[in-house]
């Protein structure tokens, strides 16, 4: 192994020595990161509306600071976005990420701190890094050149001294100029804002270099290497790049595309999972043959766990680590070093393990079917479709669901809009196992399908190719950062899809 991958290799695996610390001792560390967080912002505007000087302990803290939703900071980070400091954190803030806004119609603005870029997003990217060292020791990984699919970056239009864009992006801007030699393609391109462009550009650049590695959201990941495979008319990535070894993937549930990368990828590939987002790094997939996430405690982010059952009441009550269970969904909430506090991120989580703390990420607090009380959520829908496409030999591209409402001529039902790579050979087959693997997975969907008095049997309508990606265009959401909603508790983006499709 040449002695630039030994060394690099080498110093990854030293980290592995800090992570067993917080594994060890999760509540202290948890607790250091709290009292310094409070402390770095007590003389911030925030932390003096709410006093942070005497908050002495966490009940303290969930007793004067509320829960937040990005509405509720929304004014500070405008202000600060305008360029006014000491906001909302005691360092200035140059960078904003902006969000998908899966969560809503809108783009969010999440501030990033010089703090949060080091000790979380960095951090993270080397842990992950650390993390696979330590599982594949004779990995040639850096031998070769990573392959990154970032996003773009902008001046910010209140003050030409800060930026937003993707994450990603700013992640890729702030590296040491030296990450530079070990990437690929060059800044110019990663950083560009033309998607389509963007594409055609890294397949070009990237044909040529000894590509070991991947990094992005699936569903873009998959179609540059598609665009890859076509500019040289190869069938498999490894004829391209031969030492291709690892895939990191993150943003969305990777069941439905594993598939699609297993026909063009070569058969030993790693694939590795990590929970990074516009607002924190908090977890990554630490154990080879298991895709639970090590919830990642030392990164500048105190957690805080809210139940679903207390998610819409007036004053929930949130948990703190020591207090969760396995098996139970729960929000996720996060203060960070970047000024988000208590703040409600919007993905949904479970516990599989307390010793280590490791989690499986379960969906969006509002990307779930609940019309009916089926409580329908993206983990089930899935684990549903898994069953199905594995029992009927489909593949599925992209797809979301919404209810179709009780009316004066139709009956309640939810429907799927369904881009398939390989469609099943019988439609009503697929069908009927989606329901009944939904039916065996969610007890209160079960209860509402009973004798098709409520709910009726899925409507499945598949789409053309193409039909999710002229969606995605003109909403202006093409990129890296940007997924397709699973799951809709209204029409509105089933309707605009099928109004696309001619349907």
């Amino acid at each position: 192994m040449p002695i630039f991958n030994s060394l690099i290799s080498w110093f990854m695996k030293k980290r592995m020595h800090q992570i067993e610390l917080f594994v060890r001792y999760p509540h202290d560390v948890q607790e250091e990161w709290f009292q310094q967080l409070i402390k770095e912002a007590r003389y911030t505007e925030w932390g003096r509306k709410y006093d942070y000087s005497t908050i002495r302990n966490r009940d303290q803290f969930q007793e004067r600071v509320p829960i937040s939703t990005y509405d509720d900071l929304k004014p500070y980070i405008d202000r600060i976005r305008k360029g006014e400091q000491n906001i909302l954190w005691n360092t200035e803030i140059r960078w904003f990420a902006k969000s998908s806004g899966t969560t809503a119609g809108k783009s969010k603005f999440i501030p990033v701190s010089t703090e949060a870029i080091e000790e979380t997003h960095f951090r993270g990217g080397k842990d992950l890094l650390s993390f696979y060292c330590t599982n594949y020791p004779d990995t040639r990984l850096f031998d070769g050149k990573a392959l990154g699919l970032g996003g773009s970056h902008y001046i910010n239009e209140y003050d030409n001294m800060s930026f937003y864009g993707d994450v990603s992006a700013i992640i890729i801007q702030n590296l040491p100029f030296w990450a530079e030699f070990s990437r690929t393609p060059n800044m110019e391109v990663a950083l560009m804002d033309k998607w389509e462009e963007k594409i055609e550009r890294m397949a070009e650049i990237t044909i040529k270099e000894n590509v070991t590695n991947l990094a992005g959201v699936p569903s873009w990941g998959l179609l540059l290497l598609q665009r890859v495979l076509d500019k040289t008319g190869k069938s498999n990535i490894g004829e391209v790049w031969p030492n291709f070894e690892a895939l990191f993937h993150g943003g969305v549930n990777f069941v439905p595309y594993r598939d699609q990368f297993e026909k063009i990828v070569p058969e030993n590939l790693h694939y590795v999972e990590n929970y990074n987002a516009s607002e924190g790094y908090f977890g990554i997939q630490d154990q080879k043959e298991s895709d639970e996430l090590l919830l990642m405690l030392d990164y500048g982010i105190y957690y805080e766990f809210l139940p679903m059952s207390e998610l819409d009441k007036e004053n929930p009550k949130a948990l703190t680590l020591d207090q969760v269970e396995t098996g139970v969904n729960y929000a996720l909430i996060i203060t960070t070093n970047a000024g988000l506090w208590r703040y409600l991120i919007g993905d949904t989580v479970r516990f599989t393990s307390k010793n280590p703390y490791r989690i499986q990420i379960t969906g969006r607090t509002k990307h779930f079917i609940n019309a009916f009380g089926e409580e329908l959520i993206v983990e089930n829908a899935e684990n549903a479709l898994d069953i199905a496409c594995r029992k009927s030999g489909a593949i599925i591209n992209e797809y979301t669901a919404a209810p179709v409402y009780l009316g004066d001529n139709q009956k309640a039902a939810h429907e799927w809009l369904i881009e398939f790579e390989k469609k099943p050979e019988n439609c009503d087959y697929f069908k009927d196992t989606l329901d009944n693997a939904l039916k065996s997975i969610n007890s209160d969907y079960e209860a509402k399908r009973y004798n098709d008095i409520l709910l009726q049997p899925p409507i499945i309508q598949p789409l053309d190719d193409g039909i999710f990606y002229k969606w995605m265009k003109m909403r202006g959401k093409l990129g890296g950062q940007n997924k397709v909603p699973r799951l809709s508790n209204n029409r509105n983006y089933v309707d605009e899809i099928k109004s696309i499709a001619g349907l």
